[in-house]
């Protein structure tokens, strides 16, 4: 019997909606349960127009539940700062390296990786300005600027046009988990 598999999205306030609700929706029609959690509950609003309502905190999430770990972005100081900067967020996405789960990253999500201390050594993309490549090389990152970079369980991309190049690779992945 095929497990059914989890994913979770961490966001804040001020988050790029479209990098949220596209992969949230397409792992929805894949058949994943998938949860938004923030910093708090209640309603967030997106970028351009956009809201949700947050049902789970980051510390009611218990990584061990989850096969996938999303971080969208969003302005450099809008949510990816928010979730960067979150001790629980950056302990969820140590867990998912160390137990070498699926993480994606897009924009400026790959700002929680560099607090989290898990970019050394490995290939990634980001948003290309704002100083997020900097920011990734000097973690020690391999920093490419393409739309989608995948190094073994890690999918980064740059921003909202790449998004189906993103999800390809995520649904990629999903499809070696059912296996």
């Amino acid at each position: 019997m095929q497990k059914n598999l989890k994913a979770i999205i961490l966001t804040a306030d001020k988050f790029e909606d479209m990098e949220v609700f596209v992969p949230y929706f397409r792992l929805l029609e894949e058949g994943l349960e998938v949860d938004i959690a923030a910093p708090q509950k209640g309603h967030i609003h997106g970028e351009h127009g956009y809201s949700l309502e947050i049902e789970k905190t980051f510390d009611q999430v218990n990584p061990k539940d989850y096969d996938l770990l999303i971080l969208p972005g969003g302005s450099p100081d809008g949510a990816p700062r928010t979730v960067s900067k979150n001790i629980k967020a950056q302990k969820i996405t140590k867990f998912f390296f160390d137990d070498n789960k699926t993480v994606a990253a897009i924009c400026h999500g790959p700002y929680t990786l560099i607090s989290s201390g898990v970019v050394k050594g490995r290939k990634v993309t980001s948003f290309w300005g704002d100083g997020v490549p900097e920011e990734l090389k000097k973690a020690g990152a391999d920093y490419e600027d393409t739309e989608v970079v995948v190094d073994k369980n890690l999918i980064t991309s740059r921003y909202p046009m790449d998004l189906p190049m993103f999800m390809r690779e995520i649904m990629k992945m999903i499809g070696d988990i059912k296996k």
